[in-house]
């Protein structure tokens, strides 16, 4: 039976989730990748572990994970009941629903109808009574934003959920949604979003001043996106990497000439600072204020160790900020 260290908590840092009462690590752990049926479930066993004893207490998760769809909710559910049941509390599990789950019109998207049946489909392959957060995945063009909403809300007061969360949303949807969710008196603290150095599209859309304003936290999953700010892809394309597996999320086209020449200047910048590239991208995406959380993917407990490496980061210098910009094409 794994009995988690005594000393976890000593180094992570928890950051509030907007102007919640919930806490968040700097680091959480994501199953989108590495927690799938092709996959090795004693390594996934051992990275829910070393991230645990080393304070990571959010995993998170999604209801289409794997792939096979469901076997990420269903793989935690085991590692729970067969090793960490005795730290359900300590842990915040979050789930979302939104993409494509089951045949029909009622697999996807955003209706009160597939929400909340997602919804008990994921407490049933976890084997939980609740989650600590419940997304709606991505925004639905068709369903009325209320409905929406309304699932969440009736999701937390249900007692199946704690807090609501929603993710992909930009700006004008999110606003209302607050205003939703506020009458509602629902307790909405997370939008989780892409952000990256590469990908900053929630800076143009000023998605972070509305966060802060509103009182919203913001999760920034694909921190690495995916792997290419990883020194991985500086002298070519590794066997095990997700730009050389069918099943994964990438392929070379994510790769060119002229984007190795930019994670190269970056490695040597992350060097002078004493970081590996993954630990200097994962600290960047952390200097924003209204981020409260990296969500990093791993596929091996030592990929874990090397981020949480980031929580006493430093931080940067102007002229730092002004090198990862130039060297990206920002300025």
């Amino acid at each position: 039976m794994y009995q988690a260290k005594e000393t976890r908590y000593e180094k992570m840092e928890y950051h509030r989730c907007g102007e919640s009462g919930l806490k968040l690590p700097a680091v959480s752990l994501g199953f989108w990748q590495n927690f799938g049926t092709y996959d090795d479930y004693e390594t996934m066993r051992q990275m829910c572990f070393t991230a645990f004893d080393n304070g990571i207490t959010h995993f998170d998760l999604a209801n289409n994970y794997g792939p096979v769809p469901g076997s990420a909710e269903e793989y935690l559910g085991k590692i729970l009941k067969e090793d960490m049941r005795a730290y359900r509390d300590e842990l915040i599990i979050s789930t979302k629903a939104g993409y494509r789950m089951w045949d029909g019109p009622y697999g996807e998207w955003g209706s009160r109808k597939y929400l909340l049946a997602s919804l008990d489909q994921s407490l049933q392959r976890m084997g939980l009574d609740y989650v600590d957060i419940y997304y709606h995945h991505r925004m639905d063009p068709d369903t009325p934003l209320e409905e929406s909403m309304m699932a969440l809300d009736q999701a937390v007061k249900s007692g199946k959920a704690l807090y609501a969360g929603i993710s992909n949303y930009d700006r004008r949807t999110m606003r209302r949604a607050v205003r939703i969710l506020k009458e509602l008196h629902c307790p909405f603290v997370v939008n989780q979003v892409r952000y990256n150095m590469i990908d900053r599209h929630i800076e143009d859309d000023r998605l972070p001043e509305l966060a802060k304003e509103k009182g919203i936290g913001l999760v920034a999953f694909s921190p690495l996106e995916q792997g290419i700010l990883t020194d991985k892809y500086l002298e070519g394309i590794p066997e095990n990497s997700r730009v050389a597996i069918p099943y994964k999320t990438m392929d070379e086209n994510n790769l060119n000439e002229n984007l190795v020449g930019q994670l190269r200047a970056l490695n040597d910048l992350a060097g002078e600072r004493g970081q590996t590239l993954a630990q200097m991208a994962l600290s960047w995406v952390l200097r924003e204020d209204a981020v409260t959380s990296v969500l990093i993917g791993a596929s091996s407990p030592a990929q874990i160790l090397d981020n949480i490496g980031i929580v006493k980061d430093a931080g940067f210098t102007g002229d730092e900020l002004d090198r990862i910009d130039e060297i990206l094409g920002r300025k």
